[in-house]
């Protein structure tokens, strides 16, 4: 069966090839009622954009591709900013995937496109990707599960972080909940803390909840009450987010927690410099961790105790899994769950 074209999606929904190609190429510039109709066609027919038709029907374009959402921490920006030579210290958890996808692609001959804004909306993130790579690596909550189901018809697809949402798409993800778990065990056994806060994401923030489930876990195991919510909530977790967090766990003084654990690193770090401001001493007053262990995790003072995924890891396990569907597409699909570690460090007491 021959693949879908654009000529098959302009008569599918009734509009000429011109706009079936600025749908793709500048969604703005067509009615959004026009728009959701050539995208719904393109849907149901399983049509892909190409920037190269050529090499999407060869897969020979020797292109991997990255999506995720552009989460910019203006503070972590600023840091590098002030200090050239704290840019690898800086590098957030898209950077280190980058590199990881990076070093593993030029082993294995292929360059790396990356789609990093979802400026235009997912349509666009995916137009411009899909069409001009071999096959490529997907965050969570990066692009709509219906599109991915049409994307993986004809490219190798493979899914970062978050819930297996399609069953044969290859997918990898952390021990996110078993990496709480422990770390939350350490704060109760080893610090003997007793009066914790979970500071979380957004609740479609998959690797954050599953923090938090390690969390309780934690909680139910010590026979500590069990919370059905994280104390509080980021949007975005970032630096900024974590000082708000820290201000507003600290406004319901008297009744401060012992410790704090972060969803994050970055979370983590902005907390520390506002419970400095406020002349909170870390871990004497307060203790508090995050997750990730980002490489601005072990300078930031005190340093910062954190369960360390394997970032780059995840990259390079990502660029495998495809070159592995690009020479084998009949192969049954495979969900890999990597390890994490704890690292004791001085914001909780330890080093």
């Amino acid at each position: 069966m021959s693949a879908p074209t654009v000529y098959d999606v302009a008569e599918r929904s009734g509009v000429s090839i011109a706009t079936v190609s600025r749908v793709y190429r500048t969604p703005d510039s067509v009615r959004a009622q026009t728009r959701e109709r050539v995208l719904e066609a393109a849907r149901r027919l399983g049509y892909v954009p190409s920037g190269n038709a050529r090499g999407l029907a060869s897969r020979t374009t020797g292109v991997l591709g990255l999506c995720f959402p552009d989460y910019a921490d203006p503070d972590a920006e600023a840091d590098a900013e002030a200090d050239s030579d704290a840019d690898d210290a800086v590098m957030l958890y898209s950077d280190q995937i980058i590199r990881g996808m990076e070093r593993a692609a030029r082993r294995h001959g292929y360059a790396l496109l990356i789609a990093a804004s979802l400026e235009g909306g997912p349509e666009s993130l995916v137009a411009k990707v899909a069409g001009r790579v071999d096959g490529f690596a997907v965050l969570a909550q990066t692009v709509p599960t219906e599109d991915l189901d049409v994307i993986s018809r004809r490219l190798p697809v493979v899914m970062l972080a978050g819930p297996r949402e399609i069953d044969h798409l290859d997918h990898i993800v952390v021990a996110n909940a078993d990496g709480e778990r422990e770390l939350a065990r350490h704060l109760i056994e080893d610090h003997g803390l007793r009066r914790l806060a979970f500071v979380g994401g957004e609740v479609d923030s998959p690797d954050a909840e599953a923090r938090f489930l390690g969390f309780q876990q934690a909680c139910r195991d010590a026979g500590l009450p069990v919370p059905d919510e994280p104390d509080l909530r980021a949007s975005m977790m970032t630096q900024a987010e974590g000082a708000r967090a820290a201000e507003a766990l600290l406004d319901r003084e008297p009744a401060w927690p012992e410790g704090v654990l972060f969803a994050n690193d970055q979370m983590a770090v902005g907390a520390l410099r506002a419970l400095e401001r406020r002349g909170v001493r870390v871990p004497e007053d307060i203790a508090v961790t995050g997750f990730d262990g980002i490489p601005l995790s072990r300078i930031v003072r005190p340093s910062l105790t954190t369960v360390r995924q394997p970032i780059r890891q995840l990259g390079e396990q990502a660029v495998e899994l495809l070159v592995q569907r690009l020479g084998d597409s009949a192969r049954d699909p495979v969900s890999l769950m990597l390890p994490v570690s704890l690292i004791h460090r001085a914001s909780c007491g330890c080093g």
